[in-house]
């Protein structure tokens, strides 16, 4: 044990060690370092070779061979979605009101949830001092819609519409029971906020088809009841390099922050002074190797070419009446649900590979059904414009639409039940959501629930296996997409999850 501290110590006592301690104190560099003390003492088993003049610049390499080689491989099979349009509806839908039949329940209003059913699974804060848990039936009736005969509330018509396009997912379910770890654990693959999300994941992976936009947009509504706040962190890069961040498209005249030209400049003094900047920062790149250097490069680039862009693909100029009359009158007004989902239409057909859509709302602990309505009222007609409109031109095919909350709702009322008023509390264990378009069966159901829509009786999907289903759609192994930080490969479905092979096509 001695012999090998007395060569450990030698060899990292070299000239070219002590030159980077010039450079950097203990701290930052075991901070800094992507591979470490260990990557010198590989470095030396072959020769100063593979550092060449910096060390730390030979490190940040070899972790990014490692990468290189992970992203060579890609995609891993062929894909059948080249893009992906994410409409999350942030607050937890009700699966009662929305998909989820249950006619059983009407003969059981006001009834105790039974113990045979709840089998003492965990209730969040707010109902857990109930003394009853009174179980209640949806407000809303339920038809047959389509050649699937598929069955869909009457607060959703214009989604009944396109149901033979949709794959309903009836038995989602997550481990998280509150808003914030539930959402992230959606967005991330975990609880605790830090990983990257989804679409920061898929840039890293497959890049962009559009060198003039970012690979991941993110859109939110603007007149989303804020009963649950957003955090950016939801479209965040995470550990990933901060180019995969998903860029936030906002309504007004500034789409993206800081993109305009600063006061007292114009376009030649703004392409000089990102020409400059660059060199400064490849002079940084240079003397240090690190990669989110290289990173700051791309975004300045991508900022001056978006100058161009961005204003392009916001005007709907061009956009006819009978548009805006499909995804309806909310669609004239910039940053609305409808109006964003507009928007995503033409981002995809700009080839942008991953649109976030956020419509917050959905948190319905008391005055459901007025509540519901009203959240329906705001984006079933724009969520199934939006299908209909991809399916016209083409872009269905090879697009993934997913539409879905962080959870359900529970079926016994949170509060004071009455004829015409109730809430429901938060439910991971069984949910609903769907997805449409590329690589999914169209017109099925997959999944089933007892007759309380509170436990899954046939073909659950966790949280993981929608990730991973989804990255398979991309012609991605979520078992293979890994990236190496503070000693651990990470992935989007950490160790879980496996492909829901029934609903691909």
């Amino acid at each position: 044990m001695s012999n090998f501290h007395h060569d450990e110590e030698f060899r990292l006592h070299t000239p070219e060690f002590d030159a980077l301690n010039k450079k950097l104190d203990r701290r930052d560099f075991l901070t800094k370092t992507s591979l470490g003390l260990g990557a010198l003492a590989v470095g030396s088993l072959f020769g100063n070779s593979l550092f060449g003049s910096s060390p730390k610049a030979a490190m940040s390499a070899a972790q990014g061979d490692l990468e290189a080689d992970i992203l060579r491989a890609l995609p891993h099979f062929a894909p059948k979605a080249k893009r992906v349009v994410y409409l999350f509806q942030s607050g937890g839908p009700s699966q009662f009101e929305l998909f989820d039949y249950k006619p059983k329940l009407t003969s059981m209003l006001g009834q105790n949830l039974p113990d045979s059913v709840r089998k003492g699974q965990r209730l969040t804060g707010m109902s857990a001092n109930q003394s009853v848990l009174p179980m209640v039936p949806s407000y809303y009736k339920f038809n047959q819609h389509g050649e699937s005969q598929t069955w869909m509330s009457e607060l959703m018509p214009h989604t009944a519409q396109v149901v033979d396009d949709l794959c309903i997912i009836k038995s989602m379910h997550s481990e998280a029971i509150n808003h914030d770890p539930a959402i992230t654990f959606f967005q991330t693959g975990n609880q605790l906020p830090g990983r990257p999300s989804i679409g920061s994941w898929i840039s890293y992976g497959l890049g962009s088809d559009n060198n003039n936009l970012p690979t991941f947009i993110v859109l939110v509504s603007k007149n989303g009841q804020k009963d649950q706040p957003l955090y950016a962190r939801l479209w965040g890069n995470g550990f990933l390099p901060s180019k995969h961040q998903g860029v936030q498209f906002r309504a007004g005249k500034d789409p993206v922050l800081y993109l305009n030209n600063p006061d007292g400049y114009d376009g030649k003094d703004r392409k000089e002074m990102l020409e400059y900047l660059s060199k400064l920062n490849q002079l940084q790149n240079q003397a240090y190797g690190d990669p989110e250097v290289e990173a700051r490069i791309s975004q300045y680039e991508m900022a001056y070419r978006m100058q161009t862009s961005v204003p392009e693909v916001m005007s709907m100029a061009d956009e006819p009446n009978e548009v805006f009359e499909m995804y309806g009158p909310d669609s004239r007004d910039s940053g609305t649900y409808a109006a964003n989902c507009l928007l995503a239409r033409k981002l995809l057909e700009k080839d942008v590979k991953f649109v976030q859509l956020y419509h917050q709302g959905w948190d319905q602990h008391t005055n459901l059904p007025s509540a519901i309505a009203t959240q329906c009222k705001a984006t079933d007609q724009a969520t199934a414009a939006l299908i209909k409109d991809l399916k016209r031109r083409g872009l269905l095919e090879d697009t993934l639409v997913i539409w879905g909350g962080e959870f359900g709702r529970t079926v016994y009322s949170q509060g004071k039940l009455t004829a015409n008023d109730y809430g429901r509390d938060h439910h991971p264990r069984c949910f609903t959501m769907w997805m449409a378009g590329a690589g999914v069966k169209p017109g099925i159901t997959y999944g089933e629930t007892d007759d309380f829509s509170y436990n899954i009786t046939k073909d659950p999907v966790h949280v993981h296996d929608f990730q991973a289903t989804l990255m398979r759609l991309m012609g991605i192994d979520h078992e293979r997409l890994t990236y190496k930080f503070q000693g651990r490969r990470f992935r989007l479905t950490d160790v879980e999850g496996k492909v829901v092979k029934d609903i691909l096509s």
